[in-house]
Protein backbone atom coordinates (compact mmCIF):
# COMPACT_ATOMS: atom_id res chain seq x y z
CA UNK A 1 0.00 0.00 0.00
CA UNK A 2 1.19 3.62 -0.88
CA UNK A 3 2.07 5.91 1.50
CA UNK A 4 -0.42 8.55 2.18
CA UNK A 5 0.45 12.03 1.08
CA UNK A 6 1.07 14.94 3.95
CA UNK A 7 -2.89 16.42 4.80
CA UNK A 8 -1.25 19.72 6.26
CA UNK A 9 -0.18 22.69 4.51
CA UNK A 10 3.21 24.12 6.03
CA UNK A 11 4.53 27.62 6.08
CA UNK A 12 7.60 27.90 5.02
CA UNK A 13 6.84 24.22 2.65
CA UNK A 14 10.37 22.96 2.64
CA UNK A 15 13.24 25.44 4.91
CA UNK A 16 13.46 26.92 8.30
CA UNK A 17 15.29 30.28 7.64
CA UNK A 18 17.69 30.92 11.05
CA UNK A 19 19.25 34.18 10.81
CA UNK A 20 22.15 34.84 12.39
CA UNK A 21 24.35 36.40 14.46
CA UNK A 22 23.85 33.39 16.59
CA UNK A 23 25.51 34.40 19.68
CA UNK A 24 21.47 34.34 21.01
CA UNK A 25 19.10 32.46 20.53
CA UNK A 26 17.50 31.96 16.68
CA UNK A 27 13.76 31.72 16.30
CA UNK A 28 12.04 30.27 13.03
CA UNK A 29 7.99 30.01 13.02
CA UNK A 30 6.52 27.23 11.29
CA UNK A 31 2.73 27.45 10.63
CA UNK A 32 0.92 23.71 10.18
CA UNK A 33 -2.29 23.99 8.54
CA UNK A 34 -5.55 21.58 8.88
CA UNK A 35 -7.58 21.84 5.65
CA UNK A 36 -9.19 18.71 5.91
CA UNK A 37 -13.06 18.36 7.65
CA UNK A 38 -10.90 15.51 10.29
CA UNK A 39 -8.86 15.94 13.28
CA UNK A 40 -5.31 15.75 12.23
CA UNK A 41 -2.37 14.78 15.42
CA UNK A 42 1.08 15.94 15.02
CA UNK A 43 4.68 15.63 16.21
CA UNK A 44 7.84 17.26 15.01
CA UNK A 45 11.10 15.51 15.07
CA UNK A 46 14.73 16.95 14.10
CA UNK A 47 17.82 15.41 13.62
CA UNK A 48 19.46 17.71 15.97
CA UNK A 49 17.28 17.30 19.55
CA UNK A 50 20.10 19.06 21.54
CA UNK A 51 20.31 22.37 19.01
CA UNK A 52 16.81 23.06 19.12
CA UNK A 53 13.95 23.81 21.28
CA UNK A 54 10.34 23.44 19.64
CA UNK A 55 7.18 24.77 21.30
CA UNK A 56 4.85 22.81 20.66
CA UNK A 57 6.42 19.89 19.49
CA UNK A 58 3.01 17.78 19.51
CA UNK A 59 -0.77 18.24 19.52
CA UNK A 60 -3.76 18.14 17.81
CA UNK A 61 -5.36 20.47 14.83
CA UNK A 62 -8.63 20.68 14.22
CA UNK A 63 -10.68 20.35 10.85
CA UNK A 64 -9.95 23.67 9.26
CA UNK A 65 -7.33 25.42 11.93
CA UNK A 66 -3.36 26.30 12.10
CA UNK A 67 -0.88 25.58 14.98
CA UNK A 68 2.21 28.56 15.22
CA UNK A 69 5.45 26.44 15.96
CA UNK A 70 8.34 28.46 17.51
CA UNK A 71 11.79 26.57 16.20
CA UNK A 72 14.43 28.13 18.46
CA UNK A 73 18.29 27.22 18.04
CA UNK A 74 20.58 27.77 20.61
CA UNK A 75 23.36 29.81 20.32
CA UNK A 76 26.88 28.18 18.82
CA UNK A 77 29.94 29.37 16.74
CA UNK A 78 29.10 29.96 13.70
CA UNK A 79 31.03 28.42 10.52
CA UNK A 80 29.99 29.96 7.49
CA UNK A 81 32.61 27.00 5.42
CA UNK A 82 29.86 24.20 7.10
CA UNK A 83 26.52 23.31 5.81
CA UNK A 84 23.90 22.51 7.96
CA UNK A 85 22.91 18.91 7.98
CA UNK A 86 19.93 19.32 10.39
CA UNK A 87 16.46 18.65 9.05
CA UNK A 88 12.81 18.50 10.82
CA UNK A 89 10.22 16.17 9.97
CA UNK A 90 6.31 17.22 10.87
CA UNK A 91 4.60 13.87 11.10
CA UNK A 92 0.89 13.66 11.22
CA UNK A 93 -1.88 11.04 11.48
CA UNK A 94 -5.68 11.43 11.10
CA UNK A 95 -6.87 11.47 14.59
CA UNK A 96 -10.92 10.26 15.57
CA UNK A 97 -13.28 13.18 16.94
CA UNK A 98 -13.83 10.95 20.28
CA UNK A 99 -10.17 9.90 20.63
CA UNK A 100 -8.89 11.96 23.78
CA UNK A 101 -5.48 9.38 24.44
CA UNK A 102 -3.01 10.64 21.57
CA UNK A 103 -0.05 8.81 22.81
CA UNK A 104 -1.80 5.55 22.21
CA UNK A 105 -3.14 6.68 19.36
CA UNK A 106 0.61 7.03 17.78
CA UNK A 107 1.72 3.71 19.63
CA UNK A 108 -0.88 2.35 17.66
CA UNK A 109 -0.28 3.85 14.51
CA UNK A 110 0.38 1.75 11.56
CA UNK A 111 2.96 2.82 9.27
CA UNK A 112 0.70 3.29 6.40
CA UNK A 113 -1.10 5.09 8.21
CA UNK A 114 1.33 7.90 8.92
CA UNK A 115 1.99 11.05 6.57
CA UNK A 116 5.45 12.87 7.32
CA UNK A 117 6.93 16.01 5.70
CA UNK A 118 10.95 17.23 5.93
CA UNK A 119 11.98 20.20 6.10
CA UNK A 120 15.81 21.87 6.13
CA UNK A 121 17.34 24.06 8.17
CA UNK A 122 18.99 26.85 6.24
CA UNK A 123 21.90 29.50 8.25
CA UNK A 124 21.69 32.84 7.43
CA UNK A 125 24.00 35.85 8.21
CA UNK A 126 22.62 39.25 7.95
CA UNK A 127 24.29 41.75 5.55
CA UNK A 128 26.18 44.30 6.41
CA UNK A 129 22.92 46.78 6.56
CA UNK A 130 20.93 44.87 8.24
CA UNK A 131 23.85 45.14 11.11
CA UNK A 132 23.63 48.88 10.99
CA UNK A 133 20.12 48.56 11.03
CA UNK A 134 20.26 46.76 14.26
CA UNK A 135 23.37 48.51 15.81
CA UNK A 136 21.46 51.87 15.05
CA UNK A 137 18.19 50.85 16.53
CA UNK A 138 19.80 49.48 19.57
CA UNK A 139 22.01 52.31 20.06
CA UNK A 140 18.80 54.78 20.00
CA UNK A 141 17.55 54.17 23.24
CA UNK A 142 20.81 54.60 24.65
CA UNK A 143 21.98 57.78 22.99
CA UNK A 144 18.44 59.24 23.95
CA UNK A 145 18.60 58.72 27.48
CA UNK A 146 22.35 60.07 27.93
CA UNK A 147 20.51 63.00 26.18
CA UNK A 148 17.72 63.16 28.55
CA UNK A 149 19.78 63.00 31.73
CA UNK A 150 21.50 66.22 33.03
CA UNK A 151 25.21 66.26 33.28
CA UNK A 152 27.37 68.36 35.41
CA UNK A 153 30.90 69.24 33.72
CA UNK A 154 33.63 68.26 35.52
CA UNK A 155 34.81 71.96 36.39
CA UNK A 156 31.52 72.90 37.91
CA UNK A 157 32.08 69.85 40.22
CA UNK A 158 35.57 70.66 41.49
CA UNK A 159 34.36 74.49 42.17
CA UNK A 160 31.71 73.23 44.79
CA UNK A 161 33.42 70.76 45.89
CA UNK A 162 36.65 73.73 46.57
CA UNK A 163 34.08 75.45 48.13
CA UNK A 164 32.52 72.99 50.52
CA UNK A 165 36.16 72.52 51.60
CA UNK A 166 37.05 76.23 52.17
CA UNK A 167 33.87 76.35 53.93
CA UNK A 168 35.00 73.93 56.67
CA UNK A 169 38.62 75.05 57.06
CA UNK A 170 37.36 78.74 57.89
CA UNK A 171 35.14 77.01 60.50
CA UNK A 172 37.78 74.88 61.51
CA UNK A 173 40.14 77.48 61.91
CA UNK A 174 37.05 79.97 63.79
CA UNK A 175 37.25 77.29 66.10
CA UNK A 176 40.67 77.02 66.48
CA UNK A 177 41.15 81.08 67.23
CA UNK A 178 38.37 80.78 70.07
CA UNK A 179 40.45 78.16 71.66
CA UNK A 180 43.16 80.18 71.19
CA UNK A 181 41.95 83.42 73.01
CA UNK A 182 40.37 80.54 76.00
CA UNK A 183 43.49 79.99 76.54
CA UNK A 184 45.34 83.17 76.64
CA UNK A 185 42.51 83.98 79.27
CA UNK A 186 43.08 81.32 81.73
CA UNK A 187 47.03 81.51 81.27
CA UNK A 188 46.54 85.53 82.74
CA UNK A 189 44.25 84.15 85.12
CA UNK A 190 46.98 81.61 86.08
CA UNK A 191 49.52 84.21 86.03
CA UNK A 192 47.64 86.58 88.18
CA UNK A 193 46.81 83.56 90.58
CA UNK A 194 50.31 82.55 91.11
CA UNK A 195 51.63 86.30 91.96
CA UNK A 196 49.30 86.64 94.54
CA UNK A 197 50.27 85.60 98.17
CA UNK A 198 49.31 82.42 99.32
CA UNK A 199 47.31 82.09 102.09
CA UNK A 200 48.00 78.59 103.27
CA UNK A 201 50.29 75.69 102.78
CA UNK A 202 47.80 74.22 100.56
CA UNK A 203 46.50 75.28 97.20
CA UNK A 204 43.11 76.88 97.03
CA UNK A 205 40.05 74.68 95.48
CA UNK A 206 40.23 77.64 92.94
CA UNK A 207 43.50 77.63 92.05
CA UNK A 208 43.48 73.95 91.65
CA UNK A 209 40.68 74.47 89.15
CA UNK A 210 42.34 77.03 86.97
CA UNK A 211 45.95 75.07 86.71
CA UNK A 212 43.68 72.01 86.06
CA UNK A 213 42.14 73.97 83.02
CA UNK A 214 45.64 75.69 82.36
CA UNK A 215 46.93 72.05 82.00
CA UNK A 216 44.13 70.54 80.00
CA UNK A 217 43.42 73.56 77.87
CA UNK A 218 46.98 73.82 76.73
CA UNK A 219 46.78 70.87 74.61
CA UNK A 220 43.43 71.62 73.09
CA UNK A 221 44.70 73.75 70.21
CA UNK A 222 47.95 71.90 69.38
CA UNK A 223 45.43 68.93 68.78
CA UNK A 224 43.18 70.70 67.11
CA UNK A 225 45.78 72.14 64.49
CA UNK A 226 47.08 68.56 63.98
CA UNK A 227 43.43 67.21 63.05
CA UNK A 228 42.98 70.45 61.12
CA UNK A 229 46.19 69.43 58.87
CA UNK A 230 44.78 65.82 58.50
CA UNK A 231 41.21 67.00 57.68
CA UNK A 232 42.51 69.92 54.90
CA UNK A 233 45.30 67.52 53.53
CA UNK A 234 42.27 64.30 53.00
CA UNK A 235 39.98 66.93 51.08
CA UNK A 236 43.03 69.03 48.96
CA UNK A 237 44.48 64.86 48.05
CA UNK A 238 41.21 63.98 47.33
CA UNK A 239 40.09 67.13 44.87
CA UNK A 240 44.12 67.34 43.20
CA UNK A 241 43.73 63.47 42.69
Amino acid sequence: MSKLDQILILDPPSDLRFKGPFTDVVTANLKLKNPSSMRVSFKVKTTAPRRYCVRPNSGVIDPGATVNISVMLQPFDYDPNEKSKHKFMVQTIFASSNNSDNESLWKDAKPEDLMDSKLRCVFEMPSENEVNDVDATRAAPVINSMKAEPTVPAAAADDTEMKKLLERCKRLQTEINKLNDENRQLKDEGIRMRKMPPRSDHMTPNSTNVVGRETSTAFLPSLLVVIAAIFIGFFFGKFIL
